[in-house]
């Protein structure tokens, strides 16, 4: 999927220039490729539309940059966002400028499909999604908005790893192979539940302090002999 962006020009960088750039209703971001990082600022409204739609991470957009006269479109992916803990605000963003006959490494996100496994529906196993995300390298115009993943017919202490993936060609997951992605456990019975919990909530018995040993009482000094 392709968006479209416009950014401008910042010639100012540190904190103190983030935050008058934010209070002017524009979002701080740094442009990344060809060996060289330009500091830009972005419309917030653009960048809010590609990071909720379901291919945000993994759009390519295309960026037009006013005040940039060498090159004033580019085609960028989104590569990191920095967003206010409190409330969710963005604070920054990073774009990685692509080429689209070079390949890029991006993340993708991990999408369960099929439904309920089997195990959980008929055994009462409990789902464990391991991973949320995946790192792939491939073109940029064969980057999927997601990888999907049908985990429907697991069973209990079954799982799918990352070798298990199916991606298209020319795809390369760059992932541990070994990585667990999603699994199906045993449930915890409610009398183990309370022995790990009641476990954890007793308190530490203090070892006793050592005993110190008996001191020896000092012996009596020896007078001296008196002079002759």
């Amino acid at each position: 999927m392709e968006f479209v962006a416009e950014a401008t020009i910042r010639t100012q960088s540190g904190k103190g220039a983030a935050r008058q750039i934010r209070r002017n209703g524009q979002i701080p971001a740094v442009l990344y490729g060809q060996g060289t990082s330009r500091l830009i600022q972005l419309e917030p409204k653009s960048i809010q539309h590609i990071l909720v739609t379901q291919a945000g991470s993994t759009g390519l957009i295309s960026l037009t940059i006013q005040g940039d006269e060498q090159a004033p479109q580019r085609t960028a992916v989104i590569q990191d966002v920095q967003r206010d803990p409190l409330d969710g605000s963005l604070l920054h963003v990073d774009l990685l400028e692509v080429s689209m006959d070079k390949p890029v490494r991006v993340k993708v996100p991990v999408h369960m499909t099929g439904g309920v496994p089997i195990g959980v529906k008929r055994d009462k196993g409990v789902m464990h999604q391991s991973m949320r995300e995946v790192h792939i390298e491939c073109l940029p115009n064969v980057i999927p908005d997601q990888i999907d993943v049908d985990a429907s017919a697991l069973e209990i202490n079954q799982g799918i790893h990352v070798r298990d993936l199916r991606v298209a060609e020319g795809i390369r997951i760059l992932d541990d192979p070994e990585g667990m992605v999603v699994n199906v456990t045993v449930p915890i019975s409610e009398e183990k539940l309370s022995a790990m919990l009641t476990s954890e909530a007793s308190p530490i018995a203090e070892a006793p302090e050592p005993e110190r040993a008996a001191e020896a009482p000092a012996a009596p000094a020896t007078p001296s002999e008196p002079s002759k």
